[in-house]
């Protein structure tokens, strides 16, 4: 599984590309079919300014997830929440 990051109108330091990884990278736990991980990281214009939007790619189905947080870690943590719930429906939604 391919992860790639991104951070867009900033440069994200490593500690916080390595975060991201670390998160993303159990996600094949709950989906084998997963053939990439994409992220992209953005800062937005109010309060909860931190953006984080992942798609991820599975044959025939395509999951993505976006959530705005007060740091891009929160943000990257409530997409793998969502997304472990997603990843798991659509397993099960395979096999039948």
């Amino acid at each position: 599984m391919e992860i790639r990051v991104q951070s867009i109108k900033f440069d994200a330091d490593q500690k916080l590309l390595d975060f991201a990884e670390k998160k993303l990278s159990k996600l094949p736990k709950f989906h084998d079919g997963i053939t990439s991980v994409e992220v992209a990281m953005s800062l937005l214009p109010d309060h909860q300014n931190k953006n984080v939007k992942v798609h991820v790619r599975i044959p025939g189905n395509d999951l993505v997830i976006e959530r705005n947080a007060r740091t891009f870690e929160d943000a990257i943590v409530d997409c793998v929440d969502i997304l472990k719930d997603k990843l798991v429906r659509a397993k099960e939604k395979m096999a039948n």
